[in-house]
């Protein structure tokens, strides 16, 4: 599709192209940071001061401030081939990246500036990017596509909530706008990985691509719909838990089945596949995870925590997805074969092993609780390092092919 000239295009540094360049690239290593600097205060290597505190700032920052800036990364980007029509790029794309740098940096040292500035800075980032995302496709009238809309706006909502909380001093209402977001996400992942998981599949492994049941497409994220709408109005306040859990076990059960259908198992030679499916399977992993905290099910004698069953969504999907997605996307966009660094197989593995520690391994080893958090933070911060260094040069530099992009 080539929907810009390239004399034009080359006039403009690459970052500025597509909004997955700049975000991808500065996602990943913001992650990586951010992680690392966590870390250090955790274990009490260095002292810092950001805005809130440091439990606030680590659990705010790679929620709204990674995680959702390479969902902005993506939408924007594959809006560009939903349409037709050019992607938000050059100073559009410039204003929007200021503003999510801007947003990071005052997270961390604007402690000392006014509360209200450093929220107004941060919340408006992503209606920016609802903004920049419903223009073209309202354009093309592509209505199967404004679904995205209300999630970016309702991401907003969440980051608002997170905020209020912080602003009354309320530890229990941040938590509430940060898990509502976990869970919004997630249900966004699950939406796209049953679009582009089965086509992914069939193309890389040469077979027939599974066609979907939609009843079971549309009771699973039904379910999951259900997920976010009891925690939002906060129902487990007023439902018996048992009744809750019994909903997270029907929506892991649902996508353990969904996923199961895409077979894992002919994807192990191709890492751009399997690291996909993993990430995936991490969702189910998540929500039995919640189903046995809210029922009071223990495994191997140990409690589930409600935060422990968070970070498989967390830690574990969001963290293996969002890398196995940036390195499909890149080689793409960027007119390059879909061959992965081989630097990136362990990238793969780390991330995967990532959310193993945090979640898994954590209810199974409270005793080793340290150096099970060691672990998985070396085992993310490598994983994401190894990202920026094998792709550092193809987000920076004009596409392998030659044409816009």
């Amino acid at each position: 599709m080539q929907i810009t000239d390239l004399e034009t295009e080359l006039k403009m540094h690459p970052l500025l192209r597509l909004a997955f360049r700049p975000l991808f690239l500065f996602g990943a290593a913001f992650s990586a940071l951010a992680i690392l600097i966590w870390g250090l205060a955790l274990f009490g290597k260095i002292h810092i001061e950001p805005v809130g505190n440091i439990l606030f700032w680590h659990s705010h920052e790679m929620i709204f401030g990674f995680a959702c800036a390479i969902v902005i990364g993506f939408l924007l980007t594959a809006m560009q081939n939903w349409t037709g029509l050019r992607a938000p790029h050059g100073k559009q794309l410039f204003f929007l990246i200021t503003l999510w740098l801007l947003s990071r940096a005052l997270m961390l040292w604007g402690a000392a500036l006014p509360l209200w500035l450093v929220i107004f800075i941060d919340i408006v980032f992503l209606p920016s990017a609802a903004v920049l995302l419903a223009i073209p496709i309202l354009a093309a009238k592509q209505v199967r596509n404004l679904f995205f809309i209300p999630i970016l706006l309702l991401l907003t909502a969440c980051n608002a909530i997170s905020w209020l909380g912080l602003y009354l001093h309320d530890y229990a209402l941040q938590q509430h706008g940060l898990y509502n977001a976990v869970l919004l996400i997630t249900l966004l992942m699950s939406i796209l990985g049953g679009r582009v998981l089965p086509m992914f599949t069939a193309n890389g492994t040469l077979t027939k691509k599974v066609d979907p049941i939609v009843w079971l497409d549309r009771l699973a994220l039904g379910a999951l719909w259900l997920i976010f709408i009891q925690q939002f109005l906060k129902l487990e306040n007023y439902l018996p838990h048992p009744v809750i859990g019994l909903l997270y076990a029907v929506a892991a059960a649902l996508l353990s089945v969904r996923c199961a259908r895409w077979k894992l198992w002919i994807t192990f030679k191709v890492p751009l596949l399997w690291s996909l499916h993993l990430a995936y399977w991490f969702i189910p992993v998540g929500l039995a995870l919640f189903a046995m905290h809210y029922s009071g099910i223990s495994l191997n004698g140990n409690a589930i925590l409600k935060s422990t069953a968070m970070h498989a969504l967390t830690a574990g999907a969001m963290g293996s997805m969002i890398l196995a997605m940036m390195a499909r996307v890149s080689l793409g966009h960027t007119g390059r074969p879909l061959q992965v660094s081989p630097l990136m197989v362990p990238a793969f593995m780390l991330v995967l092993s990532a959310g193993i520690s945090r979640s898994l391994l954590l209810i199974l080893f409270p005793e080793l609780t340290q150096t099970i958090l060691a672990l998985s933070i070396i085992f993310w911060v490598s994983a994401y390092s190894l990202f920026c260094f094998c792709y550092s040069r193809i987000l920076t530099t004009d596409r392998a092919d030659g044409r816009p992009g």
